[in-house]
C-alpha cells in the first residue's frame, strides 16, 4: 500500500468508518436490553474500543519510529 492509498483511506475511508461504528452503537441501545440497562457500561466500552485500537497504533508507529532513529 503506498502513501496515496494510505492518505485515501485515512481521509475518506475512515469517517464512513466511524459513522457505521456509532450507528452499530445506536443499534445496540435500541436492540439489545442489556444496554438499555447498563448504558454507563456500554458506552464506557464502546468509548474505550476505538481508544484503544488508536493507542496501539500510535504506540507501534511511536516504537518503530524511535527504533529507526536510534540504529
Amino acid at each position: 500500500m503506498d502513501k496515496d492509498t494510505r492518505f485515501a483511506f485515512l481521509v475518506i475511508g475512515l469517517p464512513f468508518l466511524g459513522l457505521i461504528y456509532c450507528l452499530g452503537i445506536v443499534l445496540m441501545f435500541i436492540v439489545s436490553p442489556f444496554a438499555q440497562n447498563h448504558a454507563f457500561i456500554t458506552g464506557i466500552l464502546s468509548a474505550m474500543i476505538p481508544f484503544s485500537i488508536a493507542a496501539s497504533i500510535w504506540i507501534r508507529a511511536s516504537a518503530k519510529a524511535y527504533n529507526r532513529h536510534k540504529n
